[in-house]
């Protein structure tokens, strides 16, 4: 069953601000973005999204949490409705090569598929490890659950009903590339592409973002996002894009 639209706002809003208090003691460090649009005149929209990216680091472990949701309304009628989780954990073999476990879990509203839900396990690499620049690779194998989901629409466009298909299940080919760099002391641009890859669909994302510091806590963010499915029920489009402008907070 769907969660209603508010009390997923409530839920994220909430395990936001829970998370975001809990490195300061424990040793996590990340950011949290938050952005808002509100357009009215002769149509109202509003828009929002929030992000949530935490990582600990030992002598051999690495954990990284992250969330993201996005909410969209034109004219009262929700037009954008997603969100996601993942975790992925690396146990270094040298300075550079390491392994790696992962797990992530998305529901998009209008994307053609209920939810997809994936794990994977691989090995990953450090291209550039310094402080101004760093890139790595990973590479692995994985398992995925998805749900096709049909939306029937009016003549309007109006999706006034949803029908889910069979759940299905596929092995998966999982790729990234994390980079980072520096360009001043108080700016750098990012960019995280992530591919699996399965006889089902094959989804790709991937987000640039160029971030500006104000203050040691303080950022604002200016990004882009593509996410691809190969594969969308109901002659659904495959290419959905985000431009985003956000308030970061800096967790240290």
């Amino acid at each position: 069953m769907r969660i209603p639209s508010p009390w997923r706002g409530v839920s994220a809003l909430i395990a936001f601000a829970f998370l975001a208090a809990v490195p300061a003691h424990a040793g996590w460090t990340g950011k949290g973005e938050l952005g808002y649009l509100m357009a009215r005149g002769n149509s109202d929209t509003n828009t929002g999204n929030l992000k949530l990216d935490l990582a600990t680091e030992g002598p051999q472990w690495k954990h990284a949490f992250g969330m993201s949701g996005l909410y969209g309304q034109n004219n009262d009628i929700t037009s954008a409705q997603r969100w996601d989780v993942r975790w992925q954990s690396d146990y270094k073999l040298t300075e550079r090569f390491f392994v790696f476990g992962a797990a992530r879990y998305e529901d998009d509203a209008f994307s053609g598929f209920d939810y997809q839900a994936t794990l994977s396990a691989g090995a990953g690499y450090k291209f550039i490890d310094t402080d101004a620049t760093k890139l790595s690779g990973t590479l692995g194998l994985g398992y995925r659950s998805l749900r096709p989901e049909i939306l029937v629409k009016d003549a309007a466009g109006n999706v006034t009903d949803r029908i889910k298909g069979d759940s299905a299940s596929d092995a998966i080919v999982n790729a990234g590339l994390d980079f980072l760099r520096k360009l001043t002391a108080t700016t750098q641009i990012t960019d995280k592409l992530l591919v699996e890859s399965g006889s089902a669909n094959t989804f790709v994302s991937n987000d640039l973002a160029l971030q500006v510091s104000m203050t040691d806590k303080l950022a604002l963010s200016v990004g882009y996002g593509i996410r691809y499915n190969s594969d969308p029920p109901g002659g659904l489009e495959t290419t959905d894009q985000l431009t985003t402008i956000n308030l970061v907070y800096l967790i240290k």
